[in-house]
């Protein structure tokens, strides 16, 4: 019960003290046990039967303390919960008194709940509680954000861990050898937003705008040191986080919410619909001269990758819907949009590197040239799969994509997006020929863009389902020879060949199975994720069995020797 000195009450020390310098030391201990005691004298006569029954009085005492405790804290909260000033001053008074004493542990909580209750704490209080780890490890969420709010390199500190969680699940969920599906667009955007991280992030927030707005830079900074797409989804997810708990108080200062907020409906919903199409252009034009800062967060919250997936596969579907009804790719009004929402989500990084924040203009030549030669593809694709469908029928197999194709996704950022998406859609519908022409150009893409993981984990997810075309040499040498393994110096695509392998190992050829084992060998600069994963799948293809083919049951019956009657003519 160190501590109790600075109040004036004897402690440990002073019975050190009496002890030294008594000559009765029983007598000395009693004396401190009547001076300290709990002083009522109803309660001296009781203390004999407490000892006949063999409770001690340390016992006594520390449950006494507990109870009084107890509602102690309970009080507090009441006081804490009718907001008026008296009640707050009654509390600022009991921390004042018991503000010296928490160092005792038995005393603490107290001390502790005072300071989660006061909307304001003074600053010698926090001072002295950032002073002492103790204090500070325990203290509530709700007293260290006010310590936050002036010392950013602690904060960050704080944070940091959770960052590299949020990554590490983001990677595990890209990654999984285990699930052939597209696991990672499979949750909702509600869900992902209840995830641990983002719940703990929203609860050091709380209310408080200064550490929103520290977060949303450690943000911006981790992003552009790494260029890691993630952090834009973090940030999209925590403002959503606030929003659904209606914290107003970050909501309207953040110039970005309802932006934000417009297109969470649209990932929710998986696609821009006409609604929502009038909305997101109303945000984007009414960017007024003197705002043009707010397109820097509004190209992160396009940049997320959900977002991004979700824009682009509208923008396919208002590809189709130009062929359906016989109009030009620049007639769409949506798709102009779709397409200029892709120009601001791919220039975030430039965009909040060099605090210029311009709108990016789209070549005209963009719409009349390079889309109507991915319309025609897409109309020659579906020409060739219904005449598959003829007996009979003639068709030639897809041409290679022509040079005006080659140039823009060499050159373009949104040419290269729109080129993998629509390679995505030949191979959800499973269209072997026309995989095998795009496929092998896709390793043209600007800046490599065909090899970032979240469009590699969709694109696996297909070839996983597409069956048995993995026995056809064509198939394994446009996804392996032209496409995976001339990156195969990138841990990613190991890990990616790997997640292809896992599920589809039994119907390639062994030849060429042997093969890819024999690339994909760890070397001592893999990680030991890559290592741990190569063993798993070796072990995989080396006991993997072959499913017996049926054989049909013998029916020996008197039946089946009886003549099958002729069926009576109509």
């Amino acid at each position: 019960m160190a501590g109790f000195e600075h109040l004036g009450i004897p402690g440990g020390d002073h019975l050190r003290e009496a002890l030294t310098v008594c000559s009765d030391p029983i007598k000395a201990i009693e004396e401190f046990q009547q001076q300290n005691g709990i002083l009522l004298p109803s309660l001296k006569p009781a203390l004999p039967f407490l000892d006949l029954h063999g409770v001690q009085r340390h016992e006594f005492h520390m449950s006494t303390l507990e109870e009084m405790r107890d509602r102690l804290l309970q009080r507090i909260a009441e006081l804490s919960k009718s907001g008026k000033e008296e009640d707050l001053k009654i509390l600022e008074d009991l921390l004042e008194k018991s503000f010296p004493v928490a160092k005792v542990k038995s005393i603490r909580p107290v001390v502790l709940c005072i300071l989660k209750h006061l909307p304001v704490i003074k600053e010698h209080y926090l001072t002295a509680i950032l002073e002492d780890k103790d204090l500070y490890s325990e203290a509530a969420t709700e007293v260290k954000r006010q310590i936050w709010q002036d010392n950013q390199a602690l904060f960050g500190d704080e944070v940091s861990p959770l960052f590299s969680q949020y990554i590490s699940e983001k990677d595990k969920a890209l990654f999984s050898h285990e699930n052939a599906t597209l696991t990672f667009f499979l949750p909702t955007p509600k869900t992902r937003r209840q995830s641990q991280v983002v719940t703990q992030l929203v609860n050091m927030v709380g209310k408080s705008v200064k550490v929103y707005d520290m977060v949303l830079r450690f943000l911006r900074t981790l992003f552009l040191r790494t260029r890691n797409r993630h952090y834009c989804t973090l940030r999209s997810e925590l403002l959503m986080a606030i929003h659904d708990l209606e914290v107003n108080e970050i909501c309207l200062v953040d110039p970005c919410h309802k932006f934000a907020w417009c297109v969470d409906a649209c990932v929710r919903e998986g696609m821009v619909n006409s609604s929502r199409f009038r909305e997101l252009q109303g945000f984007l034009d009414g960017i007024r001269k003197g705002q043009e800062y707010v397109l820097g967060d509004l190209s992160m919250v396009l940049c997320d990758p959900f977002a991004m997936n979700t824009i682009v596969l509208s923008a396919m579907k208002a590809l189709q819907h130009c062929i359906n009804t016989d109009i030009l790719p620049r007639d769409n009004q949506e798709l102009q949009l779709l397409i200029r929402m892709i120009a601001l989500g791919l220039n975030a990084w430039d965009m909040v590197d060099s605090q210029v924040f311009k709108e990016p203009r789209v070549d005209a030549h963009f719409f009349t040239k390079y889309l109507a030669t991915i319309v025609g593809m897409m109309v020659d694709d579906q020409v060739r799969m219904v005449a598959s469908k003829i007996p009979d029928a003639v068709f030639k197999p897809p041409e290679l994509p022509s040079d005006l194709y080659a140039t823009y996704i060499k050159q373009n950022p949104i040419g290269s997006l729109i080129a993998m998406y629509y390679t995505l859609q030949v191979a959800r519908q499973k269209d072997r020929l026309a995989l095998c022409q795009l496929l092998p150009t896709l390793i043209h893409c600007e800046n490599d863009r065909a090899y970032e993981d979240t469009f590699l984990h969709s694109l696996i997810s297909y070839l996983i389902a597409f069956g048995e075309e993995f026995s056809n040499d064509e198939s394994c040498t446009a996804v392996f020879d032209d496409f995976l393994l001339p990156a195969i110096s990138n841990e990613n695509i190991v890990k990616h060949i790997m997640r292809l392998l896992w599920h589809i190992h039994p119907r390639l050829p062994p030849q060429r199975l042997e093969s890819l084992m024999e690339s994909l060998q760890p070397e001592k600069e893999h990680s030991a994720e890559v290592h741990s994963t190569y063993n798993l799948l070796k072990e995989k293809i080396k006991s993997y069995e072959p499913s017996p083919v049926p054989v049909p049951e013998e029916i020996d019956s008197p039946l089946m020797s009886v003549p099958v009657p002729t069926p009576a003519p109509f």
